[in-house]
C-alpha cells in the first residue's frame, strides 16, 4: 500500500493527514480551489472534485490504493448519492483500492432505551440523516463483497476536541433534560478517531464493523455540566421534555429522544488502540492544560 485517498478532508481528515503523508503518497478530495494550500501544508496533493458531480470524480479511478472516506451524505433524501456516485468512480478502472475505512455514525442503532450495545445490534436509524448512513453502509459492504476491496465501517459518535467544544451552547443557556428523563450519550475524541481511522486501514478486518467510542458513561445533561464546571461556564439549565419541546428547534430534539450506551470493546481489542483521551473528563482536562477557554 503506497497511495491513499482521503475523501472528506475536513477536521478528522486534517489530523490524520500528517501521520499518513510521513509514510505513504497521500491524496485529497475537495470542492474548491482555496483548499488545496490547507492541504499541501499537511501533507497532501489536493484533488479537485465534488462527490455532487460524478463527472468531476473520474480522476479518482485507479488513483490509490486506499481510501479513507470522511464525507458525510447529502443533507436531504433516503440515500446516499454521495456514496454511490464515489464507488462508482473508484469502479472505472480494473485498478481498485484494496481497503476502504468509512466512517458512520451510531445514530444507525436508533434509540435503545439507555440500554448497553454492542455491533451485533440490528440498525434502526430512527431519523432520515440515519437511514442516509445505514445507506452509505449498505453500499460500501455490498462493493466490499462484488470487487473484494476490504472495507472497514466505523461508527462514530459525538465528536469533540478543543476546538470543537460546547462552549456556545452554555454560553446561550440551552437546556438540558431533567435527570429523570435524561438519554445517555457517547463520544470519541478527533484525535482518537483519527488515529482509529489510520489503524483500520491495516488492522480493521474485512465487512467489519466498529464502534469508535470511548469509554465515558454520561447522559446529555451530565456531558454538558462537566463541560461548564471545567471551563468556568454556567451549568446548563435542567427542564422536562415537554418543556424542551417547545424550546428547542427539531434537530436538537432529535438527539433527545434517542439514549443508548455504546460498547467499543471490539474496536479497542482488534485495532490495538490505546486511546490518547479515554473519557471525556480526559478530553476537556488535555484542552484546559494546552490552553482551552471559553474563548475556544
Amino acid at each position: 500500500m503506497k497511495r491513499i485517498l482521503i475523501v472528506g478532508a475536513g477536521d478528522v481528515a486534517g489530523r490524520a493527514i500528517p501521520w499518513l503523508a510521513r509514510r505513504f503518497r497521500v491524496f485529497a478530495l475537495t470542492r474548491r480551489p482555496e483548499g488545496h494550500e490547507r492541504l499541501r501544508r499537511l501533507g497532501a496533493v489536493p484533488v479537485l472534485a465534488d462527490l455532487d458531480d460524478a463527472a468531476s470524480l473520474s480522476r479518482l479511478a485507479g488513483i490509490a490504493d486506499a481510501v479513507l472516506h470522511f464525507a458525510p451524505p447529502p443533507a436531504e433524501g433516503e440515500g446516499d448519492a454521495r456514496t454511490a456516485r464515489l464507488l462508482a468512480a473508484l469502479a472505472g478502472r480494473r485498478s481498485l483500492p484494496q481497503r476502504l475505512v468509512y466512517i458512520s455514525t451510531t445514530g444507525v442503532y436508533g434509540d435503545c432505551a439507555g440500554a448497553w450495545i454492542d455491533e451485533t445490534r440490528p440498525c434502526r436509524p430512527a431519523t432520515a440523516r440515519a437511514r442516509r448512513r445505514v445507506d452509505a453502509e449498505r453500499r460500501l459492504r455490498a462493493f466490499g463483497a462484488r470487487t473484494g476491496c476490504a472495507v472497514a465501517i466505523l461508527r462514530a459518535p459525538g465528536i469533540y476536541a478543543a476546538e470543537r467544544l460546547p462552549v456556545e451552547r452554555l454560553r446561550r443557556g440551552d437546556p438540558v433534560p431533567v435527570p429523570d428523563e435524561d438519554v445517555f450519550t457517547n463520544h470519541v475524541h478527533a484525535d482518537d478517531l483519527a488515529r482509529m481511522a489510520c489503524l483500520a486501514l491495516f488492522r480493521a478486518r474485512p465487512g467489519r464493523v466498529y464502534n469508535a467510542v470511548d469509554r465515558s458513561d454520561l447522559k446529555l445533561g451530565e456531558y454538558f455540566a462537566l463541560a461548564a464546571g471545567t471551563f468556568g461556564l454556567p451549568a446548563p439549565p435542567r427542564l422536562t421534555r415537554a418543556e424542551l419541546e417547545r424550546r428547542l428547534s427539531p434537530v436538537s430534539l432529535s438527539f433527545m429522544r434517542e439514549s443508548r450506551r455504546i460498547d467499543g470493546t471490539r474496536l479497542r481489542r482488534e485495532l490495538r488502540l490505546e486511546l490518547i483521551h479515554p473519557t471525556v473528563a480526559d478530553g476537556f482536562a488535555a484542552a484546559l492544560a494546552h490552553g482551552g477557554s471559553p474563548a475556544c
